[in-house]
C-alpha cells in the first residue's frame, strides 16, 4: 500500500466509555440523597457508552419517522412507524427507570436516581421526549384520582409496549402533551380547542394543535376551552371500546434536530376525553407536568455539554498537532477547561433541583419554594448556555467535528432544543418573575440557600448582594427579566460550587463568571488558575 494511505494521528472511535464515570455527576448524585442507585446508573452509563447502544442512536436519528395516514385500503390510520433501534432504545430506558419509575419508588432519592439516568443515558436524544413526559404526567394526572388509579401503574411499569391498544390491556403505557396552538404557541391560553360535555363524564375535543411530540403515546394531557375555561384533559389514542379515537395526524414537523422525536401537528374532530382536574384550572393543572419537562431540559441541557466535553477532551487525547498532544498545549486547555467549568456548574444546579424536586415530592415546603424559583431561572440560563458549549466542542475538533461521523453535528443540532421548549428563554425568565411575585417567600429561601456560602469568598458575596439589591428594584423588572434569572442561576452556581465543587472548578467560575476575568468566547480563562485537575477530572479512561 502506498505510503499515503497508511492513516496515523486520527482519533480512535469513542466506544465503551461510561458517561457515569463523571465525577460532578456521581458526587451530585450522593450528595443529593441517591447513592444507594449508584450500581444501576454506572450499569446504565456502560450500556450507554457501548458500540450497540451508540447504534442504536445512530440508527434512529438517520432514519426519520414516518408518517402513515391511511392503510392501503384508504381507511384512516394515523400511525407512524419508526425505526427499530428507536423502539430498542425506548424499551432500554423504561426497563431502567429512566421514565415514570420514581413515582412508584418511595425510597427517598428516587427521583435524584433518575436525574443521574438521564444524565448518563446518551445515545440519542430523541427518544428522550416521551420518556420524559411520561415521567412527568404522574403528579398532574393525579388530579383525578380514578384515571390515576387506572393508569398511573402502567405509567411507572418497566414494559414496554408500542402497540396501539387500548391502554388498560397493556403492561405499559406512555404519555404524551398537547398544549400549544398556532394562534398562540406559548401562550396556551389563547387556545381555541372547545371541549363540549358528553353527559356521561366524557368530553368530545375539537380543534387543531400546533406541536404535540411523540404521538404515537398511549395517553395525552390536552388544553381545551371547557364552559368553565381553559381545563385539561386525559385523551387516550385508543378508547376502551377499543375503536381509534377521532386524533388525526395532519403532518410531522421537519426540524433541526431531535429527528427520531416524532413531533406532529394534531387535529381533533370530536375525540373523546376526560377533564382532569376542575374546570377552568387547565393551566394549574398541566403546569405540574411542565415544571418535570423543565427540570428535564434542564438535566438534559447539562448532559449535552458535558456530552460534548468528552468528545473534545478524548480527540485532543490522541490528536497531535505541532509535535504535541491538544490536551497538553495551553490555549486548547484553556479551552477544554473553560467548557469543563462550564458542564460542571450545569450539572451542579440541575442535580440540586433534582434534589429539590425530590424532597418537594415528600411534601418539603422549603425545597417546593426553592425549586420553584431556582428551576424556573435553572431553566433559563443552563439552557442557554447549551448551544455555545456546543459549538466550542465542536470547534475542538476542527473539520472532523464538522463531518456527520463525529456525532458533534448531531449534538449541535441538539443544543437549541432544550432552550425552545417547555418555554423558551423569554417565557422561562418571565416564570422566574412569576415565581417571586406569586410566591414571594420563594425569595427568602433562596437567599436563606445562598446565606450558607456567605463570607467564604468576596466576589460571590458581591453577587448576592447586587442579587438582592436587583430583586428588590421593580423598575421595569421585566425588561430585564433575563438577567435577574441569569444571576440567580448563577448565584445558586457559584454558591454550590463554593460548597461542594472541586476547589480548581470554584475557583474557576467565580474569576470567570463572577470576578468577570473573562473574554467573550469559552477559552479565555486568566493566567494563574489550576487547570490540572479541572482537566483531570474529564479526562476520558479506559
Amino acid at each position: 500500500m502506498s505510503d499515503t494511505h497508511v492513516v496515523t494521528n486520527q482519533v480512535p472511535p469513542l466506544v465503551d466509555h461510561n458517561p457515569a464515570n463523571s465525577p460532578v455527576l456521581i458526587e451530585a448524585l450522593i450528595r443529593e440523597g441517591g447513592q444507594w442507585g449508584l450500581e444501576e446508573v454506572t450499569e446504565l452509563g456502560a450500556l450507554a457508552g457501548s458500540a450497540q447502544a451508540q447504534r442504536w442512536g445512530d440508527l434512529a436519528d438517520r432514519n426519520q419517522p414516518i408518517l402513515h395516514t391511511h392503510d392501503r385500503y384508504g381507511y384512516r390510520v394515523d400511525e407512524i412507524e419508526y425505526d427499530p433501534a428507536y423502539h430498542e432504545l425506548m424499551r432500554t430506558a423504561i426497563a431502567h427507570g429512566v421514565h415514570a419509575a420514581p413515582w412508584a419508588d418511595e425510597r427517598p432519592g428516587a427521583h435524584v436516581v433518575r436525574a443521574a439516568k438521564m444524565g448518563v443515558w446518551t445515545p440519542e436524544p430523541g427518544h428522550v421526549c416521551p420518556i420524559s413526559m411520561t415521567y412527568a404526567v404522574v403528579p398532574a394526572l393525579r388530579h383525578n384520582p380514578e384515571l390515576a388509579a387506572v393508569y398511573e401503574p402502567l405509567l411507572t411499569s418497566r414494559e414496554y409496549d408500542p402497540e396501539l391498544k387500548v391502554p388498560a390491556t397493556k403492561a405499559g403505557i406512555t404519555a404524551g402533551m398537547s398544549m400549544t396552538e398556532k394562534q398562540g404557541g406559548s401562550d396556551v391560553r389563547a387556545g381555541t380547542t372547545q371541549a363540549v360535555p358528553n353527559g356521561d363524564g366524557s368530553y368530545s375535543l375539537t380543534g387543531h394543535k400546533w406541536f404535540t411530540s411523540a404521538a404515537m403515546s398511549d395517553i395525552f394531557l390536552v388544553l381545551a376551552q371547557a364552559p368553565g375555561g381553559l381545563s385539561c384533559f386525559m385523551l387516550p389514542r385508543v378508547l376502551p371500546d377499543g375503536s381509534r379515537n377521532r386524533m388525526f395526524i395532519q403532518r410531522l414537523k421537519d426540524k433541526l434536530g431531535n429527528h427520531a422525536n416524532a413531533s406532529s401537528e394534531i387535529e381533533y374532530d370530536g375525540a373523546v376525553a376526560w377533564l382532569v382536574g376542575e374546570e377552568g384550572r387547565g393551566v394549574p393543572t398541566i403546569i405540574e407536568m411542565v415544571n418535570l419537562t423543565r427540570l428535564d431540559c434542564t438535566l438534559g441541557s447539562a448532559t449535552s455539554m458535558r456530552n460534548g466535553l468528552t468528545r473534545a477532551v478524548h480527540h485532543a487525547q490522541h490528536r497531535k498537532a505541532f509535535g504535541a498532544y491538544l490536551i497538553d498545549q495551553p490555549l486548547m486547555r484553556n479551552v477544554l477547561a473553560d467548557l469543563a467549568v462550564e458542564a460542571e456548574a450545569a450539572t451542579i444546579v440541575a442535580m440540586r433541583m433534582a434534589g429539590a424536586t425530590d424532597a418537594a415530592v415528600r411534601g418539603d415546603e422549603r425545597e417546593t419554594l426553592l425549586r420553584r424559583i431556582g428551576l424556573a431561572a435553572s431553566k433559563y440560563w443552563v439552557c442557554k448556555r447549551a448551544t455555545p458549549h456546543a459549538g466550542e466542542a465542536m470547534e475542538c475538533l476542527g473539520g472532523n467535528g464538522y463531518a456527520e461521523e463525529s456525532g458533534m453535528p448531531r449534538l449541535y443540532r441538539e443544543a437549541p432544543l432544550m432552550g425552545i421548549w417547555e418555554g423558551s428563554g423569554n417565557v422561562s425568565a418571565l416564570d422566574t418573575l412569576r415565581a417571586m411575585a406569586t410566591r414571594p417567600e420563594c425569595i427568602a429561601v433562596l437567599f436563606d440557600e445562598l446565606a450558607t456560602t456567605a463570607g467564604q469568598d468576596a466576589r460571590l458575596d458581591v453577587h448576592v448582594a447586587t442579587l438582592r439589591a436587583e430583586l428588590g428594584d421593580t423598575d421595569a423588572v421585566e425588561y430585564r427579566a433575563r438577567k435577574v434569572a441569569e444571576d440567580i442561576c448563577l448565584a445558586l452556581q457559584g454558591s454550590l460550587l463554593v460548597r461542594h465543587g472541586h476547589p480548581a472548578v470554584a475557583e474557576a467560575f467565580l474569576a470567570t463568571r463572577m470576578g468577570g476575568n473573562w473574554g467573550g468566547a469559552f477559552g479565555t480563562l486568566p493566567t494563574g488558575l489550576d487547570l490540572a485537575p479541572i482537566l483531570e477530572r474529564c479526562l476520558v479512561k479506559g
